[in-house]
Formats: C-alpha cells, sequence, structure tokens
C-alpha cells in the first residue's frame, strides 16, 4: 500500500509536548536571570520554548538542533516573523554530537532518547551528556515522562513504552542528582496539558479522513488513529506523567 499522505503531526501544537503558555513562562522565570546568557536547545523541533525564552530576554542568545528539516524550518520562519533571526542559530543535525562553549543554559525537553542506548538508559545518558555542555553553574531544563503509577499488564500492552523506559518521580529526581545537579524547581504536566497535546497530536488522522473519506488509504490511516487512541486511553493516560525540572550543575 502506498503510504498515505497525512499532515505533518504538529500543525495544530504550539509545543511538542504536555506544555501550556503559562506554565512555559514560569519555566523560563525558573531558569533565573538570563541576560547575555547563551541559550541551547537539544532536540529542539520547531524551538518555541527557546524563542519565548529570547522574547523574554532581549539580552539572550540561543541555539537549537534538530534532526528533522521540516520542524527546524518551521523554527527558522517563526523566529524571522518574531525578530528573532538575529539572536538563534537552528540548525539541521544530530543533537547527541553537538559541540560548542560551555553553554548558560540548556533544555531538553522529551528528547532524552537523543542519546540512545537502551530505552531505560536514555534518561541517564542524556544527563550525563547536557552535563559536559554546561558550565559549572549553569542550568538544565529538563524535560521527561515518569510513572504516575505503576502500569498493569494490560495498560502495558496497550502502550508503545518498554516496562523499564520510565522510573517514578523521586527516582527521576534522584537520578539528575547523582549525575551532578541540584534541583531549584519541580513541576509536572497537568491532565489538560497532556489533553491538549494528544488531541491536538491525533487531529491531524481525523482531518484527513474528513477530506478523504473515499481515499484506499483510510483504512490505514484510521488504524493509525485508533492505534494512537487506544494507547493513550487503555494504556499511558492514567500512568504517564510528565516532569519539568529546571536543574543546576554544580
Amino acid at each position: 500500500m502506498v503510504s498515505p499522505e497525512v499532515p505533518a503531526p504538529y500543525r495544530r501544537l504550539d509545543f511538542n509536548g504536555p506544555l501550556s503558555g503559562e506554565r512555559a513562562g514560569r519555566l523560563i522565570r525558573s531558569l533565573g536571570p538570563l541576560a547575555g546568557c547563551r541559550v541551547v536547545d537539544l532536540g529542539c523541533g520547531w524551538a518555541e520554548l527557546l524563542l519565548r525564552t529570547l522574547e523574554a530576554e532581549p539580552a539572550a542568545t540561543g541555539a537549537g538542533v534538530d534532526l528533522d528539516t521540516d520542524l527546524v524550518a518551521r523554527g527558522r520562519a517563526d523566529a524571522a516573523a518574531r525578530g528573532l533571526a538575529d539572536r538563534v542559530e537552528l540548525t539541521v543535525g544530530d543533537a547527541a554530537v553537538w559541540t560548542g562553549p560551555p553553554a548558560d543554559a540548556v533544555f531538553n525537553v522529551g528528547a532524552a532518547h537523543v542519546w540512545g542506548g537502551e530505552p531505560e538508559a536514555h534518561t541517564g545518558n542524556a544527563l550525563a551528556a547536557v552535563s559536559r555542555l554546561l558550565r559549572p553553574g549553569g542550568r538544565l531544563l529538563f524535560g521527561e515522562c515518569f510513572w504516575l503509577r505503576e502500569p498493569t499488564a494490560a495498560e502495558l500492552s496497550a502502550m508503545p513504552v518498554p516496562p523499564g523506559q520510565y522510573r517514578t518521580l523521586p527516582d527521576l529526581v534522584d537520578l539528575a542528582l547523582a549525575h551532578g545537579f541540584r534541583l531549584l524547581a519541580l513541576c509536572q504536566a497537568s491532565l489538560d496539558e497532556w489533553d491538549d497535546f494528544e488531541s491536538g497530536h491525533a487531529r491531524r488522522w481525523e482531518d484527513w479522513l474528513g477530506e478523504n473519506p473515499a481515499s484506499p488509504d483510510a483504512s490505514e490511516v484510521r488504524e493509525k488513529a485508533d492505534s494512537h487512541l487506544r494507547a493513550r486511553l487503555h494504556g499511558m493516560r492514567e500512568t504517564v506523567g510528565f516532569a519539568y525540572l529546571t536543574l543546576v550543575r554544580v
């Protein structure tokens, strides 16, 4: 079967994760003063959080890197439209091999997988790698999933998540501390933020089906949409949280 041409999954989203504009502002403020600082977003997508950070602090500069050419192109267009193009450099590339002078602040939000390894090692690999990129006293905004509670066998079978990939929230914080960080602030995405994100992500399938009801690809698209819904409702919605840790490197 020919792969169906479905719109990009992020066109209805402000952020590629469970994050409201209000929480984004609080996260930016949690980093402390950023005047004169260079902020690096590893796995930036279209870099919305980075751009909002530069809008909040006109004396900061930024860099972002992501493998997705289309998302980086969206970020560059957004930066130009908002008058930020001269203060941010968005690059298509592998964030795992990014090099540069020690950063004042680093974002790694929902992108721990960038450094590879077994799923249960993603978070530790990311924390170790980012620690090496930060100056002493530099700030890390780290976003990662965690288990709200231990999932049942049925819930695990409904979602595409290996059982060892996530940990509890206390264990997540302890892991960050063990990698040479201190915790400055902690919060977690609300259920409303999760629902807004998942609904925006899934809406593309429904839009496409409404516009292409007679397409020979409709059954394939419908199955993808239904699989996404099953994973969310029967697996992840009551078991997976998303934490935002503001950390300082010691």
